[in-house]
């Protein structure tokens, strides 16, 4: 388990007798650090599942290391860690599951000379790009990599009702923070249901690698998750920004 909070995850890895990492994404040098960590300790990796995200405040944050905040821990590091670990992965037929969401289609807008949002900064649409981005990331893992055996999927979850934007002044506070909406939202259990499935079942017999999931079936997309020269432009971008040769 990989968590940012120190007495949550030490509490649930400790109810599942599950190993654990301090990781905060805001920081690309402990997800590099975690990297190492990781093939030091495992072997084998099974599946790695993308989940870290977060939607932040209406005005414009820049992490240490020089990237937008929502661009940075939802789409960046997790593309960053995926990248470290990718051949320990190939080698163990892996799944990489990244946690996208609905946002992909209703605020995503990829500009790929503005990853960054320096230009224009709205924290729905850096959300939106953001999985987005994670889509087009899994299908162009899956075009590079399915056939050396690796599988990617992405899914949306559902509107759960956790932690997720509710701190003062984030976007979605009025939905996530809201006390009657809030009632109204997926339990975590239900809402970790795709993600279960596309871990415990094996690609190609049950899920078709490359796909977006929403409730264990196929889902509609944002027009640019589809464009094969703009996910790989994302891709050889990515590398770049972070110095990945």
């Amino acid at each position: 388990m990989v968590g940012r909070n120190r007495e949550k995850t030490a509490a649930v890895a400790q109810e599942l007798g599950a190993d654990h990492f301090l990781v905060d994404f805001a920081d690309l040098d402990e997800v590099r650090t975690l990297a190492s960590l990781l093939l030091e300790k495992y072997p084998r990796i099974d599946v790695l599942a993308n989940n870290a995200g977060g939607i932040f405040t209406p005005v414009r944050q820049v992490t240490a290391d020089g990237f937008e905040m929502t661009f940075q821990i939802n789409y960046l590091a997790p593309f960053l860690l995926t990248h470290l670990l990718l051949d320990r992965l190939i080698d163990s037929r892996a799944s990489v599951i990244s946690t996208s969401s609905l946002a992909n289609r209703l605020f995503g807008k990829v500009d790929i000379s503005d990853l960054n949002s320096e230009g224009h900064y709205e924290p729905k649409r850096a959300y939106g790009n953001a999985k987005l981005g994670q889509i087009m990331f899994t299908r162009e893992l899956h075009r590079r990599f399915t056939g050396r055996g690796l599988a990617a999927a992405a899914f949306h979850p559902g509107v759960v009702s956790t932690g997720f934007s509710r701190s003062p002044g984030t976007s979605m506070e009025g939905i996530y923070g809201h006390k009657i909406i809030s009632k109204f939202l997926l339990s975590p259990r239900k809402g970790a249901d795709t993600l279960i499935w596309l871990a415990s079942q094996q690609s190609p017999k049950t899920w078709q690698s490359g796909e977006y999931f929403t409730r264990r079936k196929v889902a509609r997309t944002n027009p640019q998750a589809n464009d094969a020269a703009l996910a790989r432009e994302l891709w050889d971008i990515s590398e770049t920004l972070l110095c990945l040769g």
